[in-house]
């Protein structure tokens, strides 16, 4: 009897052991950047770190308002021209497609997730960057009496626009798809029920499946903009790393992602520099733990 309790108890000391497992890297991680950054944090001082605008080695000056900036530009831009598209795909695989159409389509969605990320920035910097620069930076330009259009950087076509583009391409599938799971779980009896009093299927689409999936799709938007802020190699090659506020979305910018890839590699063997750039990635985790504790409290109230 004592054998067999055992034997029964066995996969729930090894699901705990797992999960204890995952639970120790996850705040070892944590924990080593923190305290990795900490002598920069508190050393020179954490709003004087989170407000200046100077980085320099050289004088021990550290400032990440500028970085901070560029990834919020660049994110924001991200997530404006992936979400409506990525929905919109998931409402038609989900609630107009044929089954043998939306079969033949969904891989295709899918692969995306697994192009690397220095594929994407390759596909950046040679097949779009010309196009942005010359034909599609013009176009918007034409409405440069709104700030936010005019080309700052006439001579190129990289910047936040055509990151931003080449970033929600990246995202894309991963909030397409779990919008399309999301709505794919709303009861059939919903819809059935709006049918019954008349509605159409569009109406039934806005106002019973889109509402009763918006906990799922703000969580894969949640996890789209997660990756679009943790974004490395395709940012570092696109995004045209120029230390400045973005001007408007055809300005160029710098990624805290970028500022960490392109320099670890220099300073990674001296203390206060490496404790300077694992401040950014401290930062940047920060921010996206605040975004997504905002984001699911927001999404409760749906």
């Amino acid at each position: 009897m004592n054998h067999r309790s055992i034997d029964d108890n066995l996969p729930h000391y090894f699901f705990i052991f797992c999960a204890l497992i995952t639970t120790f890297i996850a705040v070892y991680f944590i924990g080593f950047i923190f305290y990795t950054a900490a002598p920069v944090l508190f050393g020179k001082g954490l709003i004087n770190f989170l407000t200046g605008t100077v980085w320099n080695y050289n004088d021990g000056i550290y400032g990440v308002r500028i970085f901070i900036i560029g990834t919020l530009v660049m994110t924001a831009m991200s997530l404006t021209l992936a979400v409506p598209v990525s929905v919109f795909t998931a409402i038609f695989l989900s609630e107009y497609a044929p089954q043998k159409i939306a079969s033949a389509i969904r891989p295709f969605i899918e692969l995306l997730v697994g192009i690397p990320s220095v594929v994407y920035g390759i596909f950046g910097l040679l097949v779009l960057e010309n196009f942005f620069q010359y034909y599609l930076d013009p176009l918007i330009n034409m409405f440069s009496f709104i700030p936010i259009f005019a080309d700052l950087t006439p001579s190129r076509g990289n910047g936040v626009f055509l990151a931003s583009s080449v970033l929600a391409i990246m995202i894309l599938p991963t909030i397409a798809s779990l919008s399309e799971d999301a709505m794919r779980s709303v009861p059939s009896e919903y819809r059935e029920a709006s049918f019954a009093l008349g509605s159409t299927q569009w109406e039934t689409i806005r106002k019973v499946v889109l509402p009763s999936a918006s906990g799922g799709i703000l969580s894969a938007t949640i996890l789209g903009m997660m990756r679009a802020m943790g974004e490395t190699m395709a940012i570092v090659m696109l995004l045209g790393n120029v230390a400045h506020v973005p001007g408007s979305i055809l300005d160029t910018g710098y990624a805290m992602t970028s500022k960490i890839l392109n320099d670890i590699g220099y300073y990674s063997a001296m203390d206060e520099p490496r404790s300077a750039l694992f401040a950014v990635a401290a930062v940047l985790f920060t921010m996206e733990i605040i975004f997504v504790a905002a984001a699911r409290r927001i999404g409760g109230r749906l």
